[in-house]
């Protein structure tokens, strides 16, 4: 089979992306163990999404540092695979929801709040850094829809220790982690699709070195 061999030179990551993802990744990986810890105390399903969320996109964004210097199909490869993350924590976010709903625990509104507001600070920092690599490649862009995720999902947390608050019962609690769990599947299957696309255009632009590998 005949090789293109004046096909375009894959893309390569913009400068400063791989400053932004070790931050991004220290401040992920500081913040899981915080809301880890303020979710066990409180109750909170949410608060405990955001803190499993924190967790996948620390790990997400170590295996963005382990591909960034590979051509595009590994990079879609490995945006492919946080894509699938994505919408799995959204599917356990779900199923929490449905045990604490059927056991009847009510979360700790002031821990949630609090929590809460100091995540959407680290959560809001990062994605102000990330915010020019929102239209890169599908890796890229992946890294950047979690920050986008995060932010909003610690708004929702501070809303729903309000609604707790306001209450006295865990359904506000229970709706933002619905939502939360939404927002991530959905975030999830839209880099999944931008990911298969860079995946078949790498193999487009090289046929042969894609079978032999």
């Amino acid at each position: 089979m005949a090789c293109n061999c004046s096909a375009p030179t894959p893309k390569t990551p913009a400068p400063g992306f791989r400053k932004a993802l070790w931050i991004a990744l220290s401040v992920n990986l500081t913040m899981f163990f915080v809301e880890g810890l303020a979710s066990l105390h409180s109750g909170s399903v949410s608060l405990m999404a955001d803190a499993i969320d924190f967790f996948g996109d620390s790990a997400n964004y170590l295996l963005s540092l382990t591909v960034l210097s590979m051509g595009m199909l590994w990079r879609g490869r490995a945006a492919l695979v946080k894509g699938l993350t994505m919408a799995a924590f959204g599917l356990v976010v779900w199923g929490r929801g449905l045990y604490v709903m059927q056991a009847g625990i009510t979360p700790e509104p002031l821990t949630m709040g609090t929590v809460g507001f100091l995540a959407l600070i680290a959560n809001f920092s990062v994605a102000v850094m990330l915010f020019r690599f929102r239209e890169g490649d599908s890796d890229m862009r992946s890294v950047w829809l979690c920050s986008r995720n995060d932010a909003v999902g610690n708004v929702a947390v501070m809303i729903a220790a309000l609604g707790v608050f306001g209450t006295g019962t865990a359904w506000p609690d229970l709706l933002v982690a619905g939502i939360m769990g939404t927002l991530a599947f959905t975030a999830g299957i839209s880099v999944v699709r931008h990911a298969r696309s860079d995946i078949a255009n790498a193999r487009a632009a090289h046929p042969v070195i894609v079978q032999e590998s």
